[in-house]
């Protein structure tokens, strides 16, 4: 099966190029879009998909139905194009690409393959088309980075089990059947060193109008090459299962018209790297030493949240006061639904009134950590342009297991410095930030303003306060939890890990991870009494 829209950028990339496939789908999906719309206006009912004619009429003009599809779509009208979904599978796609692009909007789902339980293998790495010295260049540096990363899930294993049998004492009699997952522990921290070029392979599922929106924005930063090379070949999939679509596909906007681009290279001779250090250094100063620091908030969060309440119930003051309103919407042991497996909070009315409070939240995360962070689509982010973040100075997250172990820590900043000599000396060879970036170690920094309201905020911190949470985005989410609970003590209180709110609710088991249960009796603990390693 060929791909003629990603073909003709197939010589711009050395490693195997991406496997893209459509595995499921709608069986006429762009006449389903007409029928949903004649079906608004329809008075004899439901359009049905097989009544739709968008071939020619009989004097050679569009048909009725085609003129409809394209009115619709050129007034904006395009809900009609989210009923067909097309769920695909993506293998050999680099983790800066999923961080860039795929990932970096709510529409879509996807389950991808874990740097944190499947070890990364050799041959595992986007390779631009590079030659010569830079090409030299480019593959010693990978191979130092998968060195570094052998040695260090070797190297963590000794402190991960320490840390390990601290927690499950009893455990240690049985070492030889927790090795497997002492093994994770210390892979999932070794990950840190290895490129954002490692590829992953996993399913993608859009809508039409998701994949519509791809192909447009296709050749925006940060990594335009690869994004064309897999999007060209999702829609050349798609115009293959479906040609309709072509009546409504816009032409991909070229990387030089995007507003990025334009402003950047307008400002190029004053985008120093003295400039780009003053920025890092202001914005970390800003953290004021923590990974996340709450910014803005409706200071009438508290009493906002209470009246809303009561608007649900059509209570005054008088009859519900705004303590008991807010214990009312967050105590899980009155809103059960809190601490339900299914996270059915958006369909509730009760729980629909934490939509008023609003956070938002300056953060420096790794990208190994941001992009767990971002996959959680209802509490958006601003991220950045990577390159125009790059500073000649290693700039990187430590996670705390590298910090206990000294052999370990020297591999790991020895790493960090080696990484960044090889993009910088990329980039005096004259190759593009785009693909030099591909270089960058996961632990890589990046710096972004993220802003959530209080329901999805809720579900991402019960999420992300478990003790089986990558550490990194455990601790930022504790940053959060803490902060909130400062500004907004009665809300601030009920930011907490599933035990402690099924614990409240009265749920068993406390702990819904079952035999991934974390060790802790989390539910015990204040949130000022939280700590790990691992």
């Amino acid at each position: 099966m060929t791909h003629q829209l990603g073909r003709h950028l197939d010589h711009d990339i050395l490693s195997p190029l991406p496997d893209v496939r459509l595995e499921k789908f709608f069986t006429t999906p762009f006449k389903n879009a007409v029928a949903t719309a004649k079906t608004c206006y329809a008075s004899t009912g439901i359009v049905r998909d097989e009544k739709i004619n968008l071939t020619p009429d009989e004097l050679g003009h569009a048909s009725r139905d085609t003129q409809i599809a394209k009115s619709i779509y050129e007034a904006g009208h395009h809900t009609t194009l989210q009923h067909a979904t097309f769920q695909f599978s993506l293998s050999g796609v680099s983790r800066q690409f999923i961080w860039s692009f795929l990932h970096a909007h709510p529409f879509y789902n996807s389950e991808q393959v874990s740097q944190r339980y499947v070890e990364v293998k050799h041959e595992n790495f986007f390779v631009p088309k590079l030659t010569g010295e830079a090409l030299s260049v480019y593959q010693a540096a990978l191979h130092t980075q998968m060195s570094a990363y052998r040695e260090l899930c070797r190297l963590l294993t000794p402190p991960a089990a320490r840390e390990f049998y601290n927690r499950f004492p009893a455990r240690a009699k049985q070492s030889e059947k927790y090795a497997k997952e002492i093994q994770k522990k210390s892979q999932e921290v070794a990950r840190y060193v290895l490129p954002v070029a490692t590829t992953a392979y996993l399913y993608h599922t859009v809508s039409g109008l998701t994949l519509l929106r791809y192909y447009k924005m296709m050749n925006t930063f940060d990594c335009p090459t690869e994004q064309k090379v897999v999007i060209g070949k999702m829609v050349e999939l798609l115009l293959e299962h479906d040609e309709n679509y072509r009546l409504v596909l816009e032409s991909p906007m070229e990387l030089e018209e995007t507003p990025e681009y334009k402003f950047l290279l307008a400002h190029h001779e004053n985008l120093t790297a003295k400039v780009r250090r003053s920025f890092i250094d202001e914005f970390d100063k800003s953290l004021d030493g923590k990974l996340s620091r709450l910014i803005d908030w409706k200071a009438n969060g508290e009493t906002v949240l209470a009246a809303s309440v009561r608007e649900v119930f059509g209570l005054s003051q008088n009859e519900l006061s705004d303590a008991d309103a807010i214990e009312l919407a967050l105590n899980p042991k009155l809103n059960t639904e809190l601490g339900a497996s299914l996270v059915s909070t958006t369909h509730s009315k009760l729980s629909r009134a934490l939509v008023h409070n609003h956070y938002s939240f300056r953060k420096k995360l790794s990208h190994t950590a941001d992009s767990q962070d971002q996959r959680h689509r209802m509490t958006p982010a601003s991220r950045p342009v990577l390159a125009a973040h790059f500073s000649d100075e290693p700039d990187f997250i430590t996670p705390e297991l590298v910090k206990l172990d000294a052999a370990s820590e020297r591999i790991y900043t020895e790493t960090m410095s080696r990484s960044w000599e090889a993009i910088a000396k990329l980039r005096r060879l004259g190759v593009s930030d785009e693909w030099a970036m591909y270089l960058l170690p996961n632990a890589v920094s990046v710096r972004f303003t993220e802003s959530a309201d209080l329901l999805n905020l809720h579900h991402k911190m019960q999420m992300r306060l478990c003790y089986n949470a990558q550490e990194e985005i455990w601790r930022a989410s504790l940053d959060e939890a803490m902060a909130i609970r400062e500004r907004h003590p009665s809300i601030g209180k009920y930011l907490l890990p599933p035990c402690t709110i099924r614990h409240i609710a009265g749920i068993r088991p406390t702990c819904p991870e079952g035999e991934r249960y974390c060790g802790v009796k989390v539910w015990r603990l204040e949130l000022d009494e939280y700590q790990r390693t691992i």
